[in-house]
């Protein structure tokens, strides 16, 4: 009775993993400083979402919906909201979730011999998953950043980048994004 505990922690520990980074759970979008998201990304606030498409997927719809033909398609998109010019940027950043786990560690130095230094398992010590996120940024014609809390036209500059991220997640073919204005 008395080596149950010790028996539970051992197999707490040859079952476990410890994380190193997690990446974020973003349901929808949140809208927060992309500086704190990720540190290469500029210091403005920025409507972030999880891209479950392919890589440069984004890229293709934003080219095929505004028919900008290659041309500057990841900065400063035009878009006009009442009549007042704006323009949007966005980032396809990669955060990863690694974790080190521990069984193939213990695992390791169990079988390893005096003969043969090199852990056996050394491929399986830490596991890596990433997931790729879009970071959309928006200005006004003079630069200001459009999604701070203290920019009045806010409201419609979030209304409308959702807008954009619900169109992007439900079209497959984006010549059908051109199409719809």
């Amino acid at each position: 009775m008395k080596h149950i505990p010790t028996v539970l922690i051992i197999a707490f520990l040859f079952t476990s993993c410890i994380p190193l980074r997690i990446a974020p759970n973003i349901k929808e979008d949140k809208i927060k400083l992309a500086k704190r998201f990720k540190r290469s990304l500029p210091r403005q606030y920025a409507l972030i979402f999880k891209d479950q498409k392919d890589a440069d997927e984004f890229y293709y719809f934003i080219d095929a919906k505004y028919h900008l033909n290659g041309d500057t398609v990841e900065d400063n998109v035009p878009f006009m909201i009442d009549g007042k010019e704006f323009s949007f940027s966005f980032y396809e950043v990669e955060r990863i979730t690694k974790t080190i786990n521990l069984l193939p560690i213990f695992l390791s130095a169990a079988l390893s011999d005096d003969d043969d230094p090199d852990p056996i398992l050394q491929d399986l010590y830490t596991s890596r998953q990433g997931h790729w996120y879009i970071a959309l940024t928006s200005s006004d014609g003079d630069m200001n950043d459009c999604l701070d809390p203290d920019y009045p036209n806010r409201e419609l500059i979030i209304k409308y980048l959702r807008n954009l991220r619900i169109q992007y997640q439900n079209t497959n073919n984006y010549v059908e994004a051109a199409l719809k204005k």
